[in-house]
């Protein structure tokens, strides 16, 4: 039996369905059923001139070589292709409602999300900072780290979807130790690597150039990296994060971990843009994503990159068949 793999659409306006639309013949490991309304899927299949055999999803039977199958979740408003609605902010969130539940009962395997815009989802009046934030409120889990993986590297964040100004103040021993052992645990457990080596940036410039930059790697960072040291992490660090990523350093590491978003994925991204995953550890489930937002200026016009899309489908078959190697 192929793992069943939840594929959430996004936000109904962007390049998410049509992207789901391509998963449709593709020679996966798994068993893809692709969460949206129906009919939006088949209005944009029209739209892009893309010939696709959309079935209902039953769980006990799977569809034909070539079927597309679908959990057909109805839109709240009309969608057109590059005009996001607010109406639709509460659809877009029951897709991931729908793919959690089915993780959580064992009904699919994983889960794989397209886009979603956080700014019309706040414009409906539902506080959201991301998938990473929400996906840890609906499964109840305390703390979970976000990770991308691209261009031959994986690289970890510390901090998320948070203002520059508030980066600091996140930063505490006990948030960077919980993190650290999240990290550390799923690169042992999801990937399979025995001793991880992770690099880990400091906050501030020079690693804050022995205090004169400030003080968070003498009074943070370097602490917990010493104390998690003693335990048998492998750990080096703080580097200055503009010498991080390099080859001599990379060639030695299994992971490098960023203090704040855009000091690790600007680098990871110019990596792999459009072929990047993100994924969620620390989470009692199984979930990759797309490296890229909704990308409202090209929905509808057929030119949409799959290639991240398709990626973060095969990681998360690969994470959960090494799963489910492990439990047998």
């Amino acid at each position: 039996m192929r793992p069943v793999i939840a594929v959430t659409s996004g936000e109904p306006a962007g390049i998410g369905p049509e992207l789901c639309l391509g998963l449709a013949g593709r020679n996966l490991r798994a068993r893809p059923v692709v969460i949206a309304d129906c009919e939006l899927l088949r209005a944009r299949a029209r739209q892009i001139g893309v010939e696709v055999r959309l079935v209902d999803y039953h769980a006990a039977t799977p569809g034909a070589a070539g079927d597309l199958e679908v959990l057909h979740v109805p839109l709240a408003a009309p969608c057109n292709a590059g005009t996001a609605d607010p109406a639709n902010a509460a659809y877009v969130l029951s897709l991931v409602d729908r793919a959690v539940a089915g993780c959580l009962s064992g009904e699919f395997a994983a889960m794989v999300t397209a886009p979603v815009h956080k700014g019309v989802i706040n414009d409906a009046g539902i506080a959201f900072t991301g998938h990473t934030e929400y996906l840890a409120a609906r499964t109840g889990t305390a703390q979970v780290v976000m990770m991308l993986v691209g261009g031959g590297l994986r690289v970890a964040l510390a901090t998320t979807h948070l203002p520059l100004a508030c980066v600091p103040a996140a930063i505490t021993r006990d948030s960077l130790t919980t993190t650290i052992r999240i990290l550390n645990a799923d690169l042992r457990g999801r990937f399979g690597i025995a001793i991880p080596r992770i690099l880990v940036a400091g906050l501030n410039p020079h690693a804050g150039e022995g205090g004169y930059l400030g003080r968070e790697e003498i009074d943070v960072i370097a602490p917990v990296l010493d104390a998690l040291r003693a335990e048998g992490f492998d750990l080096t660090g703080p580097l200055p994060a503009d010498t991080l990523f390099t080859p001599l350093r990379l060639e030695r590491a299994d992971c490098a971990l960023a203090m704040y978003h855009d000091q690790g994925l600007a680098v990871l991204k110019y990596a792999s843009f459009g072929e990047g995953v993100n994924i969620t550890l620390g989470l009692p489930l199984i979930r990759t994503s797309v490296d890229h937002g909704t990308a409202l200026e090209l929905a509808g016009s057929g030119r949409a990159d799959p290639g991240s899309l398709s990626a973060a489908t095969e990681m998360a078959v690969s994470l959960a068949m090494r799963l489910e190697d492990r439990n047998r």
